[in-house]
């Protein structure tokens, strides 16, 4: 299991924020969010958003730091990177 977190320097809402993800699958990045705390309204598309003051107690549970850029080529290399406008696999409109 290897869940990953950037550095929280994506600003909004008045704070920064940190980028979770996964690079085995979404069942484990959910279970490793639900963990830390993360709500399930943090999760966008292919990733959690968390706040700054979050970041220590998501390492010390065990993500892996990394730079955004890895973090997002580790995310495609495993397959489950969602860009917008990318619906997730088996969304039905209206459904």
């Amino acid at each position: 299991m290897t869940v990953y977190i950037d550095p929280p320097d994506w600003p909004g809402h008045g704070r920064l924020w940190s980028h979770l993800v996964s690079d085995v699958s979404f069942d484990e990045l959910h279970a490793f969010a639900a963990a830390i705390g993360c709500p399930p309204q943090a999760f966008e598309r292919d990733h959690y958003d968390v706040p700054e003051t979050r970041y220590a107690d998501a390492v010390r549970a065990g993500a892996r730091e990394v730079g955004s850029k890895e973090l997002v080529r580790r995310l495609t290399e495993a397959g489950l990177r969602r860009p917008k406008g990318r619906r997730a696999p088996g969304w039905v409109p209206g459904g």
